[in-house]
Order: C-alpha cells, then sequence, then structure tokens
C-alpha cells in the first residue's frame, strides 16, 4: 500500500517519557479497575468481560478509522485492553482452573507467533511506522497478548512463587531499568522496546496489587476504587496535555 496515496500517519505516539508513564499507570489501572469493576462494583467477572470486551470493540472501531495518532482515543483503547487482558488471564485462573504456569506459556507462545506473522508480512516491527490497517492490527494484536502476558506473568511471580508485591515491584522495575540500559548501550530500538513493553505489565499489576490489597496480604491497603480513580485522573490529566501540544503543533504546521 502507497502510504502517502492512502493519507496515513503513524497511529502511535512517540516514545516519551511520557508515553511509559501513562503506559504504567495504564496497566495498573487494568488490574485494579478489574478487581474494582468484578468485586467492588459486584459485577462479577463474566459481565465485566463482557462489557469491558463491548467497549473495547467500540474504541478500537474509531481507533482504526483514524488515520493519525490521537491520543484520547489511543489511550482509551489501551486502558481498555489492559482491563480486558487482565480478565482474560483471571477468567483463566479462577473460573476454568488453569494454572498460572500454563496461561503464561500459553501467551508467551501467542506473542511469538504474533510476532513472527507479523515480521513475515511487514519485515518491521518498529511501532515508528504503523501506518497501514493491516500493521495497526498486528500492534493491538500484540498489545492485547502483552497486557495478558503480563497479568499471568505478574501473578506466577508475586503469587504462586510466592515473592510477594513488594518484590514484584523491585525486580519488574529492576528489569525495566536493565532494559534501559541495554538501550542506551545501543541495544536493539525495537527488540528493547518490545521487552519494556511487556515488562511494564507485570510492574504495572505488582504495583498495583501493592496498593490495593490489604495490610495482612502483604499490601498497603488503599483499596481498588481510590488507586483506579487517581490513576485514571493522572492519565486523563496527561492524555489532555499530550491531545492540546498535538493541537498546537498541527496548528502551527498550517
Amino acid at each position: 500500500m502507497n502510504v502517502e496515496k492512502a493519507g496515513w500517519l503513524n497511529k502511535v505516539p512517540e516514545v516519551t517519557l511520557s508515553f511509559w508513564v501513562i503506559k504504567i499507570l495504564s496497566t495498573t489501572v487494568g488490574e485494579t479497575g478489574a478487581d474494582f469493576l468484578a468485586v467492588d462494583a459486584g459485577f462479577g467477572a463474566a459481565w465485566t468481560s463482557i462489557g469491558m470486551a463491548v467497549l473495547l470493540a467500540l474504541a478500537l472501531f474509531f481507533q482504526l478509522r483514524t488515520k493519525a495518532y490521537a491520543p484520547w482515543i489511543y489511550w482509551l483503547t489501551v486502558v481498555l485492553v489492559s482491563i480486558v487482558g487482565t480478565q482474560i488471564t483471571d477468567i483463566m485462573t479462577d473460573m476454568l482452573d488453569i494454572s498460572l504456569y500454563t496461561s503464561t506459556a500459553v501467551f508467551a507462545v501467542l506473542l511469538t507467533i504474533n510476532f513472527s506473522v507479523w515480521y513475515r508480512i511487514e519485515h518491521n516491527l518498529s511501532i515508528r511506522e504503523i501506518v497501514t490497517p493491516r500493521r495497526e492490527l498486528f500492534y493491538w494484536a500484540t498489545v492485547l497478548c502483552t497486557f495478558a502476558l503480563g497479568t499471568a506473568a505478574g501473578d506466577l511471580a508475586t503469587e504462586a512463587l510466592g515473592l510477594g508485591f513488594t518484590l514484584g515491584v523491585v525486580i519488574f522495575g529492576s528489569l525495566i531499568a536493565a532494559t534501559l540500559v541495554a538501550w542506551r548501550l545501543g541495544g536493539n530500538v525495537v527488540l528493547t522496546f518490545w521487552i519494556a513493553y511487556i515488562l511494564t505489565r507485570p510492574f504495572g499489576a505488582s504495583l498495583g496489587d501493592l496498593l490495593t490489597q490489604a495490610k495482612t496480604y502483604g499490601g498497603l491497603g488503599m483499596g481498588a476504587t481510590w488507586t483506579s480513580a487517581i490513576f485514571l485522573c493522572v492519565i486523563v490529566l496527561l492524555v489532555a496535555v499530550a491531545q492540546i501540544s498535538l493541537g498546537n503543533r498541527k496548528a502551527v504546521n498550517q
């Protein structure tokens, strides 16, 4: 496809500090928000999953219809993918009684297959060139797999392996820092990006559990309601800044 004739621009934001902050907050909201809706709000896992899947489908519909990056719809889609990814893993664990070892392995395989097919067809995994509908579909399929895998891996580390929430935050945070160092030292940009992207999910999940779980379970006892509300407010603020900045740049270029 001729990108210029199609009128498409890159559909993914620049990878800046703000990008990573919003991403981590979104992953935490995926963990705490899913718990809030399913438990605190009383909707249950099944209805929460159905409702969030419908909202995600609507968000993806509008995201795919745009021809350039739009902060509000992009990050809304990320938050919803985070919640749905969390619910997929929770359903497999709590309702289908599938072990975290199995679900982690399954999602790792699915992610590997998705990357392999994406690269085989497009010969490029860079998020700086999400400029066609097909590439964007690969991108969002990858994002969903990373959220589901990250949730399973995070729960496996903190619960099944007994590392606890605090140690989980430290371990996954350290792995993200090591990935940053590798990138700074000249590591492959695409590879280090996707490694960091995957790691932010278990980091955010561990952080969410650390903040929300009762002190008797090793958490800080903030609860899913307050944690979700605070993090969502910060996300909205940062996305609003991004939306305004994008609008100002377009006005200057016109």
